[in-house]
């Protein structure tokens, strides 16, 4: 059963391999918990942060948990614009250095769409350390690059650019306000994230799905538990994403939401953590393959 409680996930910075991170982290849970910190990892929408990702389920999930939201890589408030090179080693071997420097050796996490590669990618570079996944109309597995995830990654700073590409997030259209499509815009213009977008998904863009993608073993080899939670109505990540892995994970459970796109977590919250929560906590019943709606 979720509980709201009265957090306002605010963002600290913390030097990781030489980078100036912004991470959520809520610190240590409340008296007598026992569960594994939660790791959030966002996607690759243009001017993302952690807490634009995960602003609506912090607060519930912190209840019970450390939770650990960062602005991946060339993200938010860790974008820096300079050099870089990006992809899947460079957002995983973050992630782990993050951990390590918050003294972390045991974790769940909730990967969000390119956030979910990177979740499967570190689980198969450190297998001790995650407990539990959750992956949310996640990439991870080889396919063709998909025309709405090609429509995000070509996104240009312009407020008509930014209304497209919520557009393309939302299946429902009362989430398309003026003031999201103006906040996001205004996240995307500042000079280090701009200089950093511009340098991550350059055309031709599939070889960034192919270099997000887990092999075939690589996947068979991850033996947590996995949820899959995936809109019906997703134009970004189809959700045969999901279906694809859920035939290569070797403990996977699906949930499909009809009439939900991609932003899962905030189009059907209450959905959302109904599934999640229990998963998390070891109560789900839910049979391995099972994709419920």
């Amino acid at each position: 059963m979720s509980t709201t409680v009265n957090v306002t996930p605010t963002a600290r910075t913390v030097e990781i391999d030489g980078v100036a991170t912004s991470v959520i982290d809520t610190g240590e849970p409340p008296s007598g918990a026992s569960a594994p910190p939660l790791l959030l990892l966002h996607g690759s929408g243009p001017g993302v942060t952690a807490l634009a990702n995960w602003r609506q389920i912090i607060p519930v999930l912190s209840a019970s948990r450390r939770v650990i939201a960062p602005d991946q890589l060339g993200f938010g408030g860790t974008a820096t614009g300079e050099p870089r090179t990006y992809g899947r080693g460079a957002w995983t071997g973050h992630a782990l250095a993050l951990l390590d420097q918050l003294g972390v050796d045991r974790a769940d996490v909730i990967g969000n769409s390119m956030g979910g590669a990177i979740a499967l990618s570190l689980a198969a570079a450190r297998p001790s350390l995650l407990r539990r996944i959750v992956l949310m109309g996640s990439m991870g597995v080889a396919m063709p690059l998909p025309e709405g995830l090609d429509g995000v990654w070509r996104y240009e700073p312009s407020i008509e650019e930014s209304r497209r590409v919520i557009g393309l997030f939302a299946y429902n259209r009362e989430l398309i306000t003026d003031d999201l499509v103006q906040m996001r815009y205004e996240a995307s213009t500042r000079p280090s994230v701009r200089d950093s977008w511009a340098a991550m998904f350059p055309p031709p863009r599939q070889r960034w799905v192919d270099d997000l993608a887990l092999s075939g073993a690589e996947l068979n080899a991850i033996t947590q538990p996995v949820l899959l939670v995936h809109g019906r109505d997703d134009k970004v990540v189809p959700w045969s994403s999901s279906a694809a892995l859920l035939d290569l994970l070797p403990d996977a459970r699906m949930h499909i939401l009809a009439g939900c796109g991609h932003w899962t977590m905030i189009e059907r919250t209450a959905d959302f953590l109904a599934v999640v929560e229990p998963f998390l906590t070891g109560e789900a019943t839910t049979a391995s393959g099972n994709a419920a709606r």
